[in-house]
């Protein structure tokens, strides 16, 4: 390409790459040069609505963190994060560290306790894309393609689905143009894409996203999430300091009305809120594999602590009875969503400190113990399926599947949010509640439904507030188990 062919690219200034010891330091430099980038994207960008194309290209770079080490880390051998797994270059593209600011300081910080050697803050050499900057002002909306009267792509970088991928949590061997191994499990533009997805599927802002997230699949159980946080708010001693409803509908009053908007979203979504984001989140993922990948896929990055399905099931077997429980602690997976992603053959373990947290707020909520507890709730295999009406279908083949898995329960969700857990290394299980006994002629009809719901909906979801609330006072390092890391893993959770 001849000078007269060359495209002049404008960018902002920024400061040089420098060596950070401190990690609350290096994480204030984060923030400055992604301020930066976004301000000159946004500002330029609504120049460009009023005037026409600019002259020259207009692009900004994600900041980035860098670390170069030649030794092997001196680590703690109980952790499974904080340190990377041999001497060489590694980095991460950083997006929205004001959302993430706490995480990149405790994550940081490890890296330097490990390895003694500084970090490198600066601008990388990845673009932003002008959509993902001009998401910060409320007041700048991007137009779709072709109501502009220049092409957006001839002057400002868009979002590119090459550099959006799983690429490093699927372990495909992902490395950075100059080399470099990832630092994190995801890319700037992978977070920035599903920040975008969330506020969308969910009709609330990431901010009010909490550390501990409960998925249910029916919205009983959103009203009964709605009265235990208003309880929470009138008490002054519970830590909860609001309560975020779909539309970022927040209030601290506890009698403070929450209006219904007139549209739900795909997945309604509520936040109860407490210092340091310690509260809890629960999203009502509807039925079917297919939202629990949707809604795991972009929650992910946000790296919450835990997450659990706390939903309905079919009883597979004559001695458990409407309203009992069903801990998982294996999954059968026919619900074929992740199959590209992480085959089938694929094994997904119980966590310990998940298991015991649900089990003991089983024995909390219900007053029962040890033995006693059998009465009411059944530790095995569940089942998840991709076909609500499998009962319709010849069932020879489905039963005996069934059957030799030794499963005690199916759904269309635990699965799939169990192995997309394993797969972005966050801790999960499930508790699930039976509904319904199709191989027992006890089917889900509106009269049954109604009683159900009236008695076990409260006990349910408290079940798993308490078990939430119990992972909240474990340290990080304890829940997140060495389980979920494969042989060469990013530092950073």
């Amino acid at each position: 390409m001849n000078a007269a062919q060359e495209v002049s690219i404008r960018t902002p200034e920024v400061p040089a790459p420098e060596a950070f010891t401190d990690a609350k330091l290096a994480v204030v430099r984060l923030q400055e040069l992604y301020n930066t980038a976004v301000k000159f994207l946004s500002e330029n960008f609504a120049n460009a609505l009023r005037h026409g194309q600019p002259d020259t290209r207009v692009r900004a770079y994600y900041p980035e963190i860098r670390l170069t080490t030649t030794t092997h880390a001196k680590m703690d051998s109980r952790l499974s994060f904080g340190h990377v797994a041999e001497p060489g270059v590694y980095a991460t593209t950083v997006t929205r560290p004001d959302l993430f600011a706490s995480y990149l300081e405790q994550q940081i910080g490890l890296l330097l306790a490990s390895h003694g050697v500084p970090v490198i803050i600066g601008a990388s050499s990845t673009e932003m894309p002008v959509h993902f900057a001009a998401a910060n002002d409320p007041g700048l909306t991007v137009p779709h393609d072709g109501s502009m009267e220049f092409n957006l792509r001839d002057a400002f970088d868009v979002p590119d689905l090459s550099t959006t991928h799983d690429s490093i949590v699927n372990g495909s061997g992902f490395q950075y143009p100059d080399g470099a191994h990832p630092l994190a499990p995801f890319t700037a533009q992978r977070v920035d894409y599903s920040l975008a997805r969330l506020a969308h599927y969910t009709a609330t802002a990431p901010e009010h996203f909490q550390n501990h997230v409960l998925f249910t699949n029916y919205q009983f159980y959103v009203e009964e999430f709605e009265s235990f946080a208003r309880q929470m708010l009138a008490d002054p001693d519970s830590g909860y300091t609001s309560f975020v409803s779909t539309g970022n509908v927040e209030i601290s009053d506890a009698e403070a009305p929450v209006p219904m908007p007139a549209k739900l979203p795909q997945m309604p979504t509520y936040h109860l809120k407490r210092k340091n984001g310690a509260g809890i989140t629960l999203v009502n993922i509807g039925v079917g594999p297919s939202n629990a990948k949707t809604a795991t896929d972009h929650i992910a990055v946000l790296r919450p602590h835990a997450w659990l399905m706390v939903g309905h099931c079919a009883g597979l077997r004559n001695s458990q009875r409407l309203g009992d429980f069903v801990l998982a602690h294996a999954y059968l997976r026919e619900d074929h969503v992740l199959d590209d992603d992480l085959p089938v053959w694929v094994p997904i373990p119980a966590l310990a400190e998940i298991q015991i947290a649900l089990e003991t707020a089983v024995a909390d909520v219900t007053k029962l113990e040890g033995y006693d507890l059998k009465r009411i709730m059944r530790t095995g295999t569940v089942a998840t399926i991709d076909n609500r009406n499998w009962e319709l279908r010849e069932q020879a083949g489905p039963v005996q599947r069934l059957s030799q898995s030794r499963a005690i329960a199916l759904d269309m969700e635990s699965a799939t949010i169990a192995a997309n857990g394993f797969r972005f290394r966050v801790p999960y299980g499930t508790l699930l509640c039976v509904s319904d006994k199709p191989l027992h002629g006890e089917l889900k009809l509106p009269g049954m439904a109604s009683e159900f719901y009236k008695t076990q909906v409260a006990a349910h979801l408290m079940i798993g507030i308490r078990a939430m609330e119990r992972l909240r006072e474990m340290p990080l390092e304890r829940i997140h188990s060495r389980k979920l890391r494969s042989f060469e893993e990013t530092a950073f959770l």
